[in-house]
């Protein structure tokens, strides 16, 4: 029995899919690198913006085909298409789909899978994905291996869905309100990804920031929660690094960052996203602070944290945005100097406050345009910084290898391509940097390098 899982989207939905594919594999099934060789088939998507719901659509239509020839072999749509509300319509549109399960939960995977002959373990699953889904407290993770061998670095989800509601985000709307997961539980689930050799750990949440305030244990705590949390989970052994994502302004408080600052585990990189850098569209967006808030932010995280490398998310094309409304968004990126931005068209999504009260009149080509010129200044802006590192030496998790090049990633985040023989995989390496491009390094093994060795990568 084999199985083929197609993730698109966030490191949540990566997440959700490394679950489902660790309980197919304790039901005894192995993974099968193309869908026709596979028993069961789940597609996790993303709707956060048109171009990832259209590519989960084309999946979909191509799938028909398979369907028809193999009737009794399972096809599931899971992830952010899919919500958790009714999904009449999406089985009126695609009847050849078996199931439809709602983000982080696989439930009806399991109950299918128990009605054909995989009872006993499968009722285990449905025991365990209901305790997560009504206690949020499942730690029985256990990661299918990669390519190379055990897996180095995971994800682990420490709030599920978002209560914000920016005006253009249809999180709220397909993942449903914020709920923390117990620090115990996660604490839980991270030892025993770190006894699977697992190295590296990112913590979740729409904004993970937001951790734990909706919990009791942590009324009338004196301690930021998400603070409480890396704390505990720094204590474990075996584990090398720690990272969390994403944040939001707001709730990256002072205390958080000096966590970051003294915890030696925890990465130096700082996920915060702007989304505009005009102040009249961050209204319109609700984000709730302003471009001055914004800037007084990354001064205090570089202030606080030596070294920092901050990556920040833009919108272009918001309804409404001007020509001059852009401009202050490429200055803005231009004095921050940030180490990455992730830029994206504006897509309308249904029910989010934005479609509903705003003119999508951005168009499509300008708003490519101000892609395209946004993405072309932070090449600069990264290629400059990545420069500095040529002839340097860095550390970094060995991650994995494509065709004959090592590859991991710096504490800072960023990707390091290696040449070598023998097995690195998981590996804290001493590189140093040979060639440096804008979007990843290229370097040599230190002829000293060895396993385990605490290097700054600055």
């Amino acid at each position: 029995m084999r199985y083929h899982i197609w993730t698109i989207g966030c490191q949540m939905n990566v997440a959700d899919s490394q679950r489902v594919a660790a309980g197919l594999e304790r039901l005894g099934y192995t993974p099968a690198g193309r869908v026709a060789e596979a028993d069961v088939v789940v597609l996790n998507t993303c709707v956060v913006r048109q171009q990832p719901e259209d590519k989960a659509v084309g999946r979909l239509n191509q799938l028909r085909a398979f369907k028809r020839r193999h009737p009794d072999r399972i096809l599931a749509l899971m992830g952010c298409m899919v919500g958790v509300k009714d999904t009449s319509a999406l089985q009126a549109r695609f009847p050849w789909v078996d199931l439809f399960l709602p983000p982080s939960d696989p439930t009806g995977l399991w109950a299918m899978l128990a009605e054909r002959e995989l009872l006993d373990e499968a009722q285990t699953l449905i025991a365990d994905a209901q305790a997560r889904r009504l206690a949020l407290s499942r730690t029985d993770t256990v990661l299918p291996p990669s390519e190379e061998g055990a897996a180095v670095s995971a994800y682990v989800p420490i709030v599920l869905g978002c209560s914000h509601a920016c005006t253009y985000c249809i999180i709220p709307y397909r993942r449903g309100p914020e709920r923390s997961r117990p620090l115990e539980a996660i604490v839980a689930e991270a030892a025993q990804l770190a006894s699977q050799g697992v190295k590296e750990i990112t913590l979740l949440g729409q904004i993970v920031d937001r951790y734990g305030y909706d919990l009791p244990e942590f009324a009338g705590a004196s301690e930021m929660p998400l603070v409480a949390l890396l704390r505990r989970v720094h204590e474990i052994e075996g584990l090398e690094r720690l990272r969390f994502l994403t944040s939001h302004p707001n709730w990256m408080k002072t205390p958080l960052l000096h966590a970051v600052a003294d915890l030696p585990k925890v990465c130096e990189h700082i996920e915060a996203p702007i989304q505009a850098g005009d102040d009249d569209v961050l209204a319109r967006m609700r984000r709730g602070y302003t471009v001055a808030d914004y800037r007084q932010l990354v001064a205090r995280i570089r202030e606080i944290i030596p070294g920092v490398s901050i990556a920040t998310d833009v919108i272009v094309g918001f309804p409404g945005e001007t020509a001059a409304q852009f401009q202050h968004t490429y200055e803005l990126l231009e004095d921050l100097q940030l180490d990455k931005a992730h830029i994206a068209r504006y897509s309308s999504r249904p029910q989010t406050i934005a479609t509903r009260r705003f003119e999508d009149d951005v168009p499509e080509e300008e708003k490519e345009r101000r892609r395209r010129a946004l993405d072309d200044l932070q090449s600069r802006i990264v290629g400059a910084l990545n420069a500095r590192y040529a002839g340097q030496t860095v550390e970094i998790l060995v991650e994995g290898r494509k065709k004959h090049r090592w590859f991991g990633r710096t504490r800072t985040d960023r990707l390091v391509f290696f040449e070598a023989g023998g097995d690195w995989l998981g590996r804290l390496a001493r590189i140093k940097i040979t060639w440096a491009g804008p979007w990843s390094l290229v370097g040599e093994p230190e002829a000293a390098a060895t396993c385990g060795e605490d290097v700054s990568d600055e």
